[in-house]
């Protein structure tokens, strides 16, 4: 074991001890840090201009992509503080050291990626390296220039392995827990009803879609309100100028923005990406196995970590197999079984992350993408060459066996049964510039991205995505599968759509069976009510409430039956389900629905925006939204609150809409606010904007960051 010394900041520091192997390496590489770079962290800080506009949106623009990046953490430290900087401890696998015995597993699977990402550092590109040594020095510096907000932190220097890390997997038994289990939990998660989906929706127009001729793209995320959405620009004059969502912590987690050329956006796919395997554990040598006909023996890694303990520190040591295919997850009855993932060992992420925002045109973002780095997420893009593009991006196993799925292990016998490349890159589900000249996506598999352009399921290899068109993505295609010329604005109306599809499908067939039982005074009012809401979520619609109330109850008391009288078929994706599959129960939930939402709310007569509020900072306001497992294209998740009320919890949050003019003008919004400081003017200036269905403009263009300045100033002044 040998220490590693490296020269940051002027000051000689020693970092944390690691194998022989990786020593040559690391020294070597930081030795050209030091030559290369030339410039102190001060020196580096006046090369870079953080500018705030309206909402404080951090435009940082610098000579350098190294100096772009550090201004990029600078921002956020400013924004978000510990968050930052615990994120690059994680991934160093040293949470322990701060914050105890609790982070110990995390910490020893992280530590096989610091390794991982140490040893492969040399191998990524100068662009890269650069924005991660930029952003490494960028957290060093407000450390060093704020140490009384980080004294739990005081120890800690980062460099661009941190940063490597955050995006280098490696798998390890620890991942394969509870596998056993998935079985059961596959059906209980079939079973029960989601109204809440995660995920995002995204569309793309072409020119010949648009009022002005130029393509059009639309990111609407759902994650939870802590997510971490952070909105900024970077320039680097004839380099790179990008605006979008930056998550904190980092520099390439990016999954939606654009450039004066380019824009994407992602939503989540859920593809397949591993494989469990049973290997035959030889029965006269322990710890090996039997794999093309030999005996193989398990290879056996050390992993200690350390935590604090009190006021003082200790360690703990464990030993993890592995196997040449993958970490061993569980031993059973003569079998080892193993964890063949897609990600493992992959540390390219962020190398295809800088080759996407670098990209000037379609042709050099889709090379980015075939290099597959980047494991899962649709994508869906536009560029101001007019292009529209998706694909169902996933480093899914080409399988030379039928899969187990997620609880059951393939048994082999030999290495040319196990998976050895994924499907490639230009054989997965694809579209450019389709018919009818659109692309969404609302999570759902591939096969509906384009009406005019279906894709067939037997097209597609097994272990794919199975058709699904949800609520919720039908509710999209009643807004653009037609022939409307649309403009930027227009575009953003549509998405603030607040109609609630599953009551179109069913409120007809509940009115009728309630009319059928000869109702009294009360319910007929009740019913008249229902009658003329007009089957929305906005704040002030009235009717939304008790119907939510009332499916509830009957998806609960249908426990896991049909619940539709016409259930979604593939043959007519965009009008089933439809209809109730028992009236009778139907009629018995609704009576319970009206009693529970008396007695939560006091009355049956409710605007959706009494119930439903957004809670942040000081503010409390009604807002328009609700689940998409209700058809709801505007989704928004709630959570119950003392007072009987919903507040937001996460759903519609960061939203951008961009049209690829010359140059790109572009509509946002982030719900919660830049900051997650309460005490900052920008925690919660977005939220009224947001709960009235209104996006900001976006400053792209020198002069529209000129006109929206608050404040021009340096890292460090």
């Amino acid at each position: 074991m040998h220490p590693i010394y490296t020269l940051e900041s002027k000051k000689l520091l020693v970092m944390k001890k690691i194998p022989h192997p990786l020593l040559i390496i690391s020294c070597l590489f930081l030795l050209n840090i030091n030559v290369t770079h030339g410039l102190s962290d001060a020196e580096l800080a006046k090369t870079v201009e953080i500018r705030r506009t309206s909402y404080g949106v951090p435009h940082i623009k610098a000579s350098t992509l190294e100096g772009a990046a550090f201004g990029l953490a600078w921002a956020e430290l400013e924004d978000y503080g510990d968050r930052v900087i615990s994120s690059l401890v994680s991934a160093r696998g040293e949470l322990g050291k701060v914050f105890g015995y609790e982070m110990l597993e995390r910490d020893m699977v992280n530590q096989l990626g610091y390794k991982r990402a140490v040893a492969t550092y040399y191998l990524l590109s100068d662009d890269t390296r650069q924005l991660m040594e930029g952003f490494a020095r960028g957290v060093n510096y407000y450390m060093e220039k704020n140490p009384e907000k980080f004294p739990r932190y005081q120890d800690f220097v980062f460099t661009g392995h941190d940063i490597s890390a955050l995006t280098t997997n490696v798998y390890t038994p620890l991942h394969g827990e509870g596998f056993k289990e998935q079985l059961k939990k596959d059906k209980a998660r079939r079973d029960s009803l989601k109204l809440t989906e995660a995920g995002s929706n995204a569309w793309a127009f072409a020119p010949s879609r648009t009022s002005s001729g130029k393509a059009i793209l639309v990111r609407n995320p759902h994650l939870s309100w802590t997510a971490g959405y952070y909105e900024a620009q970077l320039t680097v004059p004839g380099k790179l100028n990008f605006y979008g969502d930056f998550r904190i912590g980092g520099v390439f987690a990016i999954i939606g923005g654009f450039s004066d050329k380019v824009g994407w956006c992602t939503t989540n796919n859920g593809p397949d990406l591993d494989e469990y395997y049973a290997l035959k554990a030889d029965p006269k040598k322990a710890d090996h196995f039997i794999i093309d006909g030999i005996s193989v023996p398990l290879e056996r890694k050390m992993v200690t970590a350390e935590f604090k303990h009190g006021d003082a520190m200790a360690m703990e040591t464990r030993e993890l197999l592995f196997t040449p295919y993958g970490p061993v997850i569980h031993r059973d009855e003569g079998k080892i079984y193993i964890l063949k993932a897609a990600a493992d060992g992959d540390y390219r992420r962020s190398e295809q992350y800088t080759r996407m925002l670098l990209a000037q045109n379609f042709e050099e973002w889709r090379d980015a993408m075939r290099m597959q780095g980047i494991t899962a997420s649709n994508y869906t893009y536009a560029d101001t060459d007019g292009n529209i593009f998706y694909v169902w991006n996933a480093v899914t196993p080409d399988l030379p066996l039928p899969s187990g799925g997620d609880s059951i292990a393939v048994e082999v016998d030999y290495s040319h049964q196990i998976w050895k490349q994924p499907v490639p890159f230009d054989d997965l589900p694809q579209l450019l510039n389709p018919k009818g000249g659109y692309l969404h996506n609302e999570n759902d598999p591939f096969h509906f991205t384009n009406m005019n352009e279906i894709f067939k399921p037997e097209d597609f290899p097994a272990h794919f995505p199975k058709p699904r068109l949800r609520l919720r993505s039908q509710h999209s295609l009643e807004l653009i599968h037609n022939e409307d010329k649309l403009s930027l604005e227009e575009v953003v109306k549509r998405k603030h759509s607040m109609k609630m599809l599953l009551a179109d499908r069913t409120k007809e067939d509940l009115l009728a069976a309630l009319r059928q039982t000869k109702p009294k005074k009360e319910m007929k009012s009740i019913i008249a009510h229902l009658d003329a809401w007009d089957n929305s979520v906005a704040a002030e619609s009235r009717g939304g409430v008790l119907f939510q109330e009332w499916f509830e109850i009957y998806a609960r008391k249908m426990d896991g039956k049909e619940l539709f009288a016409e259930p979604w078929s593939f043959d007519k994706p965009r009008s089933s389900p439809s209809g109730i599959a028992d009236p009778e129960l139907a009629v018995l939930s609704f009576k319970e629905a009206v009693s529970e939402v008396k007695k939560k709310y006091g009355s049956w007569d409710l605007a959706w925006g009494d119930v439903h509020r957004l809670r942040h900072g000081k503010l409390d306001l009604p807002v328009g939204g609700g689940p998409g497992g209700l058809g709801c294209f505007r989704v928004l998740w709630f959570r119950n609150t003392p007072d009987g009320k919903r507040a937001i919890r996460g759903g519609d949050g960061w939203q951008l809409a961009v049209e690829f003019t010359n140059p790109p003008r572009a509509y946002s919004v982030l719900a919660y606010g830049e900051s997650n400081n309460p005490d900052s003017p920008h925690h919660e200036d977005q939220a009224e904007m947001f709960a009235k269905n209104e996006m900001k403009k976006v400053a792209f263009t020198e002069a529209d960051i000129q006109k929206t300045l608050i404040k021009s100033y340096r890292p460090g002044e």
